[in-house]
């Protein structure tokens, strides 16, 4: 099978997505052939979610039927709703009685000052691209950069965007990992104001322009991001593997796979950040070294949000450029 250095080589995951033009936002939904075994990690001081408690390994629902991330902040929750719908219309949920629930967390980035027309009347979009985004859904390849979830999406001097990737994990015989990320960071992706991804070192043949490491580290390396304005910010990410986990271990693996924002992302997990990583097993092969998969699930990450600056485009309605035109 062709690697599409996708979350969706990881077999039983659909990703789609919408957007609003208008609005300068969009979403993105992950929708799972089954329900599967997820868990979440937050980071940031500022977080949106939805149902999330019920990913704790305490918590009584043992699966989920997909995730949904948006922009919106709050007004995005809705997003999820919609997924729900189209989910219960196709009689997917935890059984009740004869009732099925669909359970579809999510969470949400603020893109709210990104110049698009948010005055939308009484109700936000989100309902409606979340049901369109999971219509939407599909195995396979999957557009990248200034779509879904990372439409209105900018971190602190570029335009931001949606990032995927994927790889095999070395030593853990055919274990996959995967990772989705919706960068919308008030940190730098890059270092400094120039080209060069923070993420460089985790390269694979040349997916975020094959720039490796700078000759000499610029002089504005570790500068504060004066250019971000405070709380317009949050990455919203979800990693996902072929192994078979519990809740408490992908929870671990939610938790490690912060380090890939950590390594890609300079300044991360501040207050003014919602960061959130889910993490899903799909439950098809054995793993016996967590330690291995959750190295590689941050690695993953870490590419992923840089492939996600190198696929965006401009926002018209947003005076930041695009990591093409540095």
């Amino acid at each position: 099978m062709t690697r599409l250095n996708r979350i969706t080589d990881i077999s039983g995951i659909r990703v789609g997505h919408a957007e609003d033009a208008q609005v300068a936002s969009g979403v993105t939904a992950l929708v799972f052939e089954a329900p599967f075994v997820t868990a979440v990690d937050v980071r940031g001081g500022g977080p949106g979610t939805r149902e999330t408690d019920l990913l704790d390994p305490a918590a009584t629902v043992p699966a989920v039927d997909g995730l949904v991330l948006s922009g919106g902040s709050a007004f995005g929750l809705d997003a999820a709703a919609g997924a729900v719908a189209w989910l219960a219309g196709q009689g997917r949920g935890f059984p009740v009685g004869d009732v099925r629930v669909p359970i579809v967390p999510g969470a949400i980035l603020f893109d709210l000052l990104n110049g698009g027309d948010k005055h939308w009347g009484r109700f936000p979009p989100y309902r409606d691209l979340g049901y369109a985004a999971a219509v939407s859904a599909r195995d396979g390849a999957f557009a990248l950069g200034s779509v879904g979830a990372g439409y209105g999406a900018r971190t602190a001097n570029l335009k931001g965007g949606l990032g995927s990737a994927s790889s095999e994990v070395v030593g853990l015989d055919g274990v996959q990992v995967g990772a989705l990320v919706a960068v919308n960071a008030f940190g730098r992706v890059t270092m400094g104001r120039g080209p060069h991804f923070w993420a460089a070192p985790f390269e694979r043949d040349g997916e975020f322009g094959g720039l490796g490491l700078p000759a000499t580290l610029p002089p504005d390396l570790l500068t504060w991001p004066r250019e971000a304005p405070p709380g317009a910010s949050t990455t919203l990410a979800v990693v996902a593997t072929d192994a078979a986990l519990t809740k408490a271990q992908a929870k671990r693996l939610a938790m490690a796979a912060h380090d890939g924002l950590a390594r890609a992302i300079h300044p991360v997990h501040t207050p003014l950040d919602g960061d959130v990583v889910f993490a899903v097993s799909t439950g098809r092969r054995p793993v016996a070294d967590m330690a291995r998969l959750a190295s590689a699930a941050a690695d993953t990450l870490a590419r992923a949000v840089a492939i996600g600056i190198y696929e965006a485009t401009r926002l018209p309605s947003l005076d930041l450029p695009a990591w093409r035109e540095l």
